[in-house]
Formats: structure tokens, sequence, C-alpha cells
């Protein structure tokens, strides 16, 4: 399906031996190093423990880090807490941040202002915000990465957004295996779908799938510096 590259992201701390495993076998694959804010951990990661597993090369970036306060029982404190030590990581290692946020917008912008996570950037993973989100991380220096929602059709919200973020700060994933693109919608997602959300968006911005392609490779380099 074409895909050169990709990037394996780390929700689950425990796991990351399997990530470079699968770093090791395969060259094309980065990773990332991080506990997802909502994924319960048998301890707290430091900020010395981040980045003692950020030393391996094949770590390009910090996350997926952020906050979700979709579930009212969550403990805000502590995610945010979390969060920022990912941030003060990835500014020790100067590598960028994989930012997931979910019903928490605000206290995203403001925790990512505060900890100045301008000085390494990163990107807003699997984007379902407004414009007025999108455009305060693009202020902050960050890219903007679309997933297969951009193909449901109750997202058309989301469209007009993906059809207004500058080219140069633009991404596309599958946050595989969930969210798999029309029409593979419901079905488990896996990397090779990624062509679909590029040629869906390609289409929302009139232009040619191959161009897109190049220019969010070119933008996915840049940003991880690989």
């Amino acid at each position: 399906m074409g895909v050169e590259r990709l990037l394996c992201v780390s929700v689950y701390m425990e796991h990351f031996p399997i990530l470079i495993g699968i770093a090791t076998r395969f060259p094309e694959v980065d990773i990332s190093v991080g506990a997802h804010p909502t994924e319960h951990v048998s301890h707290e990661p430091t900020v010395e423990e981040l980045v003692a597993l950020a030393q391996d090369p094949k770590v390009v970036a910090i996350g997926e880090t952020g906050l979700d306060y979709h579930d009212p029982r969550t403990d805000r404190a502590q995610q945010q807490e979390r969060f920022r030590c990912h941030i003060r990581a990835a500014r020790v290692m100067v590598i960028p941040l994989i930012i997931h946020t979910r019903d928490a917008r605000a206290d995203t912008l403001r925790i990512l202002r505060e900890e100045d996570a301008r000085e390494v950037g990163g990107m807003m993973h699997c984007f379902t915000e407004d414009w007025p989100t999108a455009r305060s991380a693009l202020d902050l220096g960050f890219y903007i990465s679309f997933s297969g929602i951009i193909t449901f059709r109750n997202a058309a919200d989301l469209r007009k957004i993906a059809a207004q973020v500058p080219l140069d700060r633009l991404l596309i994933e599958t946050d595989a295996p969930y969210l798999a693109p029309a029409p593979h919608r419901g079905k488990p997602n896996h990397p090779a779908l990624i062509r679909y959300v590029a040629e869906h968006l390609a289409h929302l911005r009139n232009m040619d799938v191959t161009a897109l392609a190049e220019a969010t490779t070119i933008n996915f380099l840049r940003l991880t510096r690989v």
C-alpha cells in the first residue's frame, strides 16, 4: 500500500520492550515512550525513567500523553501531573510530544504553555477538537494529525478543520487498531489503511494524493528529526 515509515506509539510503559523488539526487526518503524493518560500503571513514570528509556536511538517522541476527562471518575490531578512529567522529559531529550486530548482542551493547552512545550513541539494526535484548539496548537508549534475519523459520515465539522490546517503542519495516522477508515469502518485497523485517510484528505484539500503523501512524510521527518 506504499507505506514507507511509521511510528509505533507507546501507551503502556510495561510493554516498552515489545516496542523495542518491533523497531529492531523493522528499521522503517520508529517508536515513542510514555503512558497514556487513562492507562493504569504499576507506578507513575518519573522524568528520569522516561529520559532513560528515550536514550534508545529508535525513540523519536515522548507520549502518548495528555489529558482525557471523558470518564467523570478520572483523577484529573493525577493526569495533569503525569502530563507535566512527560513534557519535562521531552524537553530534556529535545524530542517532540504526542498529545492526546479528550474533553480537556482548555487544560491541555494551558499545561502545554505552562511547561514551555513550544520548545520541543509535537503532534496533536487523532485530532477531533475545534478550530480554535487547532489554531492554538499551531501557534505553539504543534502539528495536527488526522485519523480515519475524517472519513466518517458524521465528521463534517472535522473535515472543515482538516481542510484548513497548513500543509506544512499536517500529519496522518491510523490510531490502529481503532478507527478504521471507511470503507473498513468497524473492522480492526492496521497501518496499510492509512492510504484511505490520505486519499480522503487529499480530496478534501483538492490536491493529488501523491503530493499529500509526500508533504506529510516530510512533515513527519522534520518533526521527529529522523
